[in-house]
This record gives structure tokens, C-alpha cells and sequence, in this order.
């Protein structure tokens, strides 16, 4: 396999080591010899699928990120990847690209989203020697040693589980919240429409009962107008009806005039009848003009204890939006404290993992490995990190733990600090009773 220009996909994240056992390398030599080409061994474990962007680096001993590699090479995906994951696998690096130092090196697996899969213990790039010396490892060490390695896999995954856990309950808490933020920005937008109509219904009423009053106004006037004119009418009746005595008294011959007048005076009394017909009219007119107006005034009240209503409403549900606001926050803060958690507990796995690492020494340095600076990755640390994680007992189950670490313990403290405090009624409620809390909050509002 030829080495190509395209760079690997890579991470600028500084990494931990809660992924380095997902591809374990195999037959890694302490040293190689320079100027040939050597051959990476690794097979997969079950939990974990290769893609065609994976990438196996060499990288310099205390890398701190995927970018800082030395070579790579492409990673051959198996033919059948239901069948062949579980064979060993291998990948050949050239010689012309191997380092030309004796700095200690180790082969890492990065995956196409760039991170670390898989790390093989430090070797180095120079001539066999002498003073190299064979280190026998016993088939129970290395039982041992897959055997603590099959129960770190299986911690991870439950702290996988957990956080996939916990983000999930993140996800719906906050769509919950977008969905209830959607609700109010509709009730908003009701709430302003009915204000905008109440408004124009009311500018239309008082312009309406304006019209109203100044036709009232006129009618009135009107009115006034024709009583001044039936009093002046009636005056001149009199006035008239006394000049017809006078002129039957005084004169026959003036009998002529007296018809006429009382036929004027007929007149004069039927337009007075019209008057006083028209003038009822008016009234009539006034009191449904007045009972148009009352209604105008009950529509009008009505409009505004609907307006009450919904801001009523409005306010209860921004005091929902707020008791859900700090639910937010609350479980927020919980889950940072979770995530703090998990990651003391993965940095405890990692300084545990990095612990084998660190280079043994013997009586007066006469079997000290000169070819490794870490020293035998296999010897002796075991047993005494083991004997470390035995030193105590949980009290509730009666399990061994280190650094006083329970998940019993670190349960019930999670359980007590998981309560729902109804802001109304100040009535507590386990977390596990959400939805009742939910409901008993909301029956508040009804």
C-alpha cells in the first residue's frame, strides 16, 4: 500500500484515553531496525466498525493531539465487515517514510472524525543489540491483563450509556421548551391581533356614537326650533280667534274673512299635528339611537373582560415558561455535575491505564530494560493498582471501590438533589413524578 498526498481527517482536541481499547494492536516489537519496511498488526473488537476514512499514524511518544503524526497509512476496510473484523488485520509502512531517529514512537488508530481508537505500546526505530533482553510474559499475566481490559470496556460503555442517556433527557427537556415558547409566542400574537381589533371596534363605536350624539344634537335643536314655532302658532291663533270675535261684533260684512281664517286656522292646526307626529318620530329615533349605544357599550365590555382574560392567561403561562426556565437551568447544572462526574471517573481510568506505563525498577538497576524507557507494560503494576482499587468497601452494598467512588452512593446524592418544588403551592415532588408535577403546575392556572 502506497502512501497518498491527501492529509488524514484529524482533531485539534486534546484526547483522552476512553476510546484506546476499541483496536488493539498486536505483535509490536520494542524496536525495529532502520532502513526496512515493517508491517502493523491490529484486529477490531466487536463494538467497534472501521470506515473507509480511517487512518493508522505513527506518532511520537507524549502527542498531545491526532494532528501531530509522523506518517500514516490508509486502513483497508475487510471485504465482509459482518465476518472478517474479528481476523487480524494489517497495514505495511515503507521505509523510505519511517522516522530516522531513536525517539520512542507507537502506532495509533484514528478513525475518519478524527479520533483515537487504538494505541500499541512505545517502541523505537535502531539496530538490535546486545544488552536487549528478552521479557517473558506469563499467559496468566496476560489473562489478567484482557481480563481488567474486558471490564474497563464494559465501565465505558455503561458511561456511555448514562451520558447518551442524559443527553437524551436533554433533547426533549429543551423540546419541550421550544414547544411551550412557540405556544406563548402564539397566545402573544392572539393577544395583539384581539387588542388591535378591540381597538378599531372601539374607534368605530366612538365615532359611531358621535355621529349619534351630533344627530341628536340637531334633532333637538330641531325640536326646539318647532316648539318655538307651534308656541309663536299658537299665540297667533289666539291673536286671530280674538280679531274673528272682534270682527263677528263688529262687522257682518267681514264674515268672509272670518272663514278664511278659521279655514287658515284649520291649517294651521292639522301642520301642528304633522309637528307633533314628526316630533314623536324624533323621539322614537333618540331611544334607538340610546339602546344601540348600550349595546355598543356591553360589546365593548365584553371585548375588554376577553382581554382580561387572555392577558390573565398570558401571565400564567409566563410564569410556566419561567417555572420551566429554571427546570431547564437545574437539570442543566445537574447534567454539568454528571459530566463532571464522568469525566473524574474517566481521568481516573486514564491516569490508571497510564500507570502501566511507567518504567519499574528492580534491585541495584541490574534487570532494568535499557530499550524501553517505560519500562515492561505487563510487570508487577497490576497487582499493585489492583490491590489499590480493593483497599475499601462501600457501605451500602458492601462492594470494593477506590477513591471513596460508589455508584450507590453517587445515586442516592443524585436521587435527593433530583426534587420538583411547585412555585405556587410549594408542594414537592420526586423527579420521577415529572408529568404529575407538570399537571398539578398547570391545574394552577385553570
Amino acid at each position: 500500500m502506497e502512501r497518498t498526498v491527501e492529509e488524514p481527517p484529524t482533531s485539534a482536541v486534546l484526547l483522552d484515553h476512553c476510546h484506546f481499547s476499541q483496536v488493539i494492536f498486536n505483535s509490536v516489537e520494542k524496536f525495529y531496525v532502520p532502513g526496512g519496511d515493517i508491517t502493523c498488526f491490529y484486529t477490531f473488537t466487536q463494538h467497534f466498525i472501521p470506515r473507509r476514512k480511517d487512518w493508522i499514524g505513527i506518532f511520537r511518544v507524549g502527542w498531545k493531539t491526532t494532528r501531530e503524526y509522523y506518517t500514516f497509512m490508509w486502513v483497508a476496510l475487510p471485504s465482509d465487515l459482518t465476518k472478517d473484523l474479528t481476523k487480524q488485520q494489517e497495514v505495511q509502512f515503507k521505509a523510505y517514510y519511517l522516522p530516522k531517529d531513536d525517539e520512542y514512537y507507537q502506532f495509533c488508530y484514528v478513525d475518519q472524525d478524527g479520533v483515537v481508537r487504538g494505541a500499541s505500546i512505545p517502541f523505537q526505530f535502531r539496530p538490535e543489540t546486545e544488552e536487549d533482553i528478552l521479557v517473558v510474559t506469563t499467559k496468566g499475566k496476560v489473562e489478567e491483563i484482557e481480563q481488567h481490559n474486558k471490564e474497563l470496556c464494559k465501565e465505558n460503555q455503561e458511561l456511555k450509556d448514562s451520558c447518551a442517556t442524559l443527553q437524551k433527557q436533554n433533547s426533549d427537556m429543551q423540546a419541550d421548551l421550544k414547544r411551550k415558547q412557540e405556544e406563548l409566542e402564539t397566545l402573544q400574537s392572539t393577544n395583539n391581533k384581539l387588542e388591535e381589533k378591540v381597538k378599531e371596534q372601539k374607534a368605530y363605536w366612538e365615532t359611531e356614537l358621535l355621529q349619534m350624539k351630533e344627530n341628536n344634537q340637531k334633532v333637538s335643536s330641531e325640536n326646539e326650533k318647532m316648539g318655538v314655532r307651534v308656541d309663536q302658532l299658537q299665540a297667533q291663533l289666539l291673536t286671530q280667534e280674538k280679531e274673528m270675535e272682534k270682527l263677528v261684533q263688529g262687522d257682518q260684512n267681514k264674515t268672509e274673512q272670518l272663514q278664511h281664517l278659521k279655514s287658515e286656522n284649520d291649517q294651521l292646526f292639522i301642520s301642528l299635528t304633522e309637528q307633533k307626529e314628526n316630533q314623536k318620530k324624533l323621539q322614537q329615533t333618540v331611544e334607538e339611537m340610546k339602546q344601540k349605544e348600550t349595546t355598543a357599550v356591553k360589546k365593548q365590555q365584553k371585548l375588554t373582560d376577553e382581554n382580561f382574560e387572555l392577558s390573565r392567561r398570558l401571565s400564567e403561562n409566563k410564569i410556566l415558561f419561567d417555572i420551566l426556565q429554571r427546570e431547564k437551568e437545574r437539570v442543566e447544572k445537574e447534567n454539568n455535575l454528571l459530566k463532571e462526574e464522568n469525566r473524574r471517573l474517566l481521568s481516573y481510568m486514564g491516569l490508571d491505564s497510564l500507570s502501566i506505563q511507567m518504567p519499574t525498577s528492580t534491585q541495584g538497576g541490574a534487570e532494568r530494560n535499557p530499550g524501553l524507557v517505560y519500562g515492561n507494560p505487563y510487570s508487577g503494576v497490576q497487582e499493585s493498582s489492583a490491590s489499590s482499587l480493593l483497599s475499601k468497601k462501600c457501605l451500602t452494598c458492601n462492594s470494593d471501590f477506590a477513591d471513596e467512588i460508589c455508584d450507590h452512593s453517587l445515586e442516592q446524592q443524585q436521587t435527593e438533589s433530583l426534587s420538583l418544588n411547585c412555585p405556587i403551592c410549594s408542594k414537592v415532588f420526586s423527579a420521577k413524578e415529572k408529568q404529575i408535577f407538570e399537571d398539578h403546575v398547570y391545574c394552577h392556572s385553570l
